[in-house]
């Protein structure tokens, strides 16, 4: 009886372990792309002016702390049922009209990781384009897969446009 116990919970550890590694092999991505009308400076001045997020921001409504690689952010998402979440994603990447890049966790790594990206590519005549792109892996991604691509990536969007007008106007 202890056997088949032990041999039963092996093979229940062995399934979690493989189900958890293909979570992590396999991320789900959600990406999204805007070409806009001002340059890389100007989009990346739009992005990081999150002082006046709450103005103009249908996504991120709100995001603090200094952005500089290693240290951590606070951001509060709204998505398009308009629930908030808060969350303190560390940043990996902070290149000043190119490209900014954090990842955040839910419990501890494996679980729910999302490694979200701003990259800014420039484009002729003094054009950009914007590419939002969070890629998410962990044991609880496929549970939501569907809820983010419904709830969050309309959100990618509109954050897009609002940057594109706001970096145009601006221009």
């Amino acid at each position: 009886m202890k056997r088949r116990l032990l041999v039963g919970l092996g093979v229940f550890v062995l399934l979690l372990a493989g189900y958890t590694t293909y979570t992590i092999v396999r991320p789900t991505v959600l990406r999204t792309e805007v070409e806009i009308n001002a340059s890389p400076d100007q989009v990346w001045t739009v992005l990081t002016d999150r002082e006046h997020y709450p103005a103009w921001n249908p996504f991120i409504v709100s995001s603090t702390g200094p952005l500089a690689v290693g240290g951590t952010i606070t951001n509060v998402l709204r998505d398009t049922k308009g629930a908030e979440t808060t969350f303190t994603p560390k940043l990996l990447a902070v290149q000043p009209g190119r490209e900014l890049r954090w990842i955040g966790r839910i419990g501890f790594g494996g679980i729910f990781d999302g490694e979200h990206a701003f990259r800014i590519e420039a484009l002729p005549d003094g054009r950009s384009k914007l590419i939002q792109e969070e890629i998410f892996r962990g044991a609880a991604v496929p549970f939501t897969a569907g809820m983010l691509r419904d709830t969050i990536e309309p959100q990618f969007r509109a954050m897009n446009q609002a940057i594109a007008t706001r970096a145009a106007e601006a221009r």
